[in-house]
């Protein structure tokens, strides 16, 4: 099962490429606020450099949180939108081993359904001005 691993909690934005839990590829770049622009052309690369393209996908896992709301929110939505577009399985986890959780879950549990981030804290939503 091919799977992509996406993390967008921090500054520092994670893509991955996996071969059930066996690692093809991964890379860690400084997307800062640029990740919304840089991170589908990574993912591209990333499956170029292994000669695969985003038809190969057989599953998607995503760094839950907690995190970034903005960089969890653009993770989520990237996720979710190529899980939808390929039809394959989305799962998220956290914790140091979430790679490894999320593909279990994956193979497991296979699920089609959105995912939604969690932000580890309540959503603070600024007043709008008069």
């Amino acid at each position: 099962m091919i799977i992509l691993s996406l993390r967008t909690d921090k500054p520092e934005a994670e893509i991955g490429l996996f071969d059930d839990a066996t690692q093809l590829a991964y890379e860690t770049w400084q997307a800062h606020r640029q990740l919304a622009e840089t991170i589908h052309l990574k993912i591209r690369d990333l499956l170029k450099s292994q000669k695969k393209e985003l038809a190969d996908l057989q599953g998607i896992v995503v760094y839950e949180g907690p995190g970034s709301f903005t960089g969890l929110r653009i993770g989520m939505s990237v996720a979710n939108a190529l899980a939808f577009s390929l039809d394959v399985p989305v799962a998220t986890a956290t914790g140091d081993d979430w790679v490894t959780k999320a593909i279990e879950s994956l193979r497991e549990h296979p699920s089609k359904k959105p995912v939604a981030p969690a932000y580890g804290a309540p959503v603070h939503i600024t007043t709008p001005r008069k």
